[in-house]
């Protein structure tokens, strides 16, 4: 950190300083052919700093990053600029968050040299054909380390692990060849999930040669057996924000029932391979498990002190990871009967505040009369609010979420694709 920073803050009626250090390997292979690496080592430092009305009634924020190689006229100019501008803010007041006890990490801390090897042994082994391989990727593993300071006393550091891969895939046949793009975040590597969705997405490669179109239909279960269905546990995530909350984007009260489905949704302090195992939330919060909703029931909000404060409430925080579980039924059941599973879509969203459900496929199975077509174009959509939801009792995991491996939405809507 720059040593003329603390001192120039001394002005400021309130301020956060997150400083980030992060040790980076990469590694870029063509096939599986390295073709360049690099290591670097770099670090961000964000601050924020807040006026306060004369009036007492205010508090207004504003943020920029300063450069590591910042001379003290240019802290000096930072800090002043962000002062004025913070001053035009008029959010009601809140205090930052104050020093709370914080919950050992004991777990050790994984080797940079050790995750990358993960990886690249890992992608070794991911079984291709002749007709579907990977074609290039590249590999990003680090380790970061977090030192957050704000005016209110908390000084606190952390060094986690953050990765991310790349990569390209293609499916060929004869002279037709179809190509996919995969980004896969995570803490440290997962060989057996990482494997699987690539194997998975060489599949989906391979189907795409043999779609046929979308057709329309009125009204069909949509089933959702990859990442796409994030957005239905998030769309329930967000409602228990006490931003959303705040800003009446929510209508949701503790104890009301939010789903007729027995869904328990947990944030937790750690999760096995994810990039958000954190002890303590972006503000200095200690972070802890805590249940959000419980047999479909609202139980617990989370997120900022700042809306908390509007609200009246006390020890939340923002997690970083989240498990969604409590359903019953096994993969086989939920792919009975007539249904679409979409694997693959150009975009698709729910809004956190309508419910509205909109998707546009790229690659299905529509499950009709006892047979399978594989299906392109066209798109879904519905609501959240209308639609039963049924998920399966084995999870899969996305980086910083755990998730039914199979989410089974009804009443939903699948306009046709029509060629021109």
């Amino acid at each position: 950190m720059t040593p003329y920073l603390l001192s120039e803050l001394a002005s400021c009626d309130a301020w956060e300083i997150t400083e980030t250090r992060t040790e980076g390997w990469e590694f870029y292979f063509i096939r599986h052919q390295l073709d360049q690496h690099r290591v670097r080592e770099v670090t961000h430092t964000d601050l924020t700093v807040y006026t306060k009305s004369s009036d007492g009634k205010y508090l207004g924020s504003a943020s920029c990053e300063i450069q590591e190689t910042a001379s003290e006229d240019e802290v000096r100019s930072a800090v002043s600029m962000l002062k004025s501008q913070a001053s035009l803010v008029r959010n009601p007041f809140f205090e930052l968050r104050t020093p709370m006890e914080i919950q050992a990490d004991n777990a050790s801390l994984p080797d940079i040299q050790t995750m990358a090897g993960d990886f690249i042994r890992t992608m070794q082994t991911v079984k291709e054909t002749e007709d579907a391989d990977i074609n290039s990727y590249e590999i990003f593993v680090n380790l970061r380390t977090r030192h957050y300071m704000n005016s209110s006393g908390i000084d606190l550091t952390e060094t986690f692990p953050d990765s991310m891969i790349e990569v390209i895939v293609n499916a060929r046949e004869g002279e037709h060849e179809i190509e996919l793009y995969r980004n896969y975040t995570s803490g440290t590597c997962d060989p057996e999930t990482l494997r699987r969705e690539l194997e998975d997405t060489l599949r989906f490669g391979r189907d795409r040669l043999h779609t046929v179109p979308t057709p329309a239909l009125e009204k069909t279960d949509l089933v959702l057996s990859t990442s796409a269905a994030l957005e239905v546990y998030n769309y329930f995530i967000s409602r228990m924000n006490v931003s959303m909350k705040y800003q009446r984007i929510s209508d949701w009260e503790i104890g009301q029932t939010v789903t007729g489905s027995p869904l328990t949704i947990t944030a937790l302090r750690t999760l096995n391979n994810s990039s958000g195992n954190h002890a303590f939330d972006r503000e200095g919060a200690p972070v802890r498990d805590l249940d959000i909703i419980r047999d479909g029931k609202a139980c617990a909000y989370f997120g900022s002190k700042q809306f908390s404060d509007y609200l009246g409430l006390t020890g939340t925080f923002t997690p970083g990871n989240f498990r969604a579980e409590g359903g019953t039924a096994d993969e086989d059941e939920l792919r009975s009967g007539d249904c679409l599973e979409v694997v693959e879509f150009s975009d698709f969203q729910i809004d956190p505040m309508t419910g509205d459900i909109a998707g546009e496929i790229r690659l299905g199975y529509l499950h009709r009369g006892g047979s399978v077509q594989i299906v392109s174009g066209g798109s879904v959509s519905g609501s959240m609010l209308e639609s039963g939801l049924s998920f399966s009792s084995a999870l899969r995991q996305y980086d910083t979420r755990l998730i039914p491996s199979l989410t089974r939405l009804s009443g939903i809507h699948v306009t046709g694709f029509e060629a021109h």
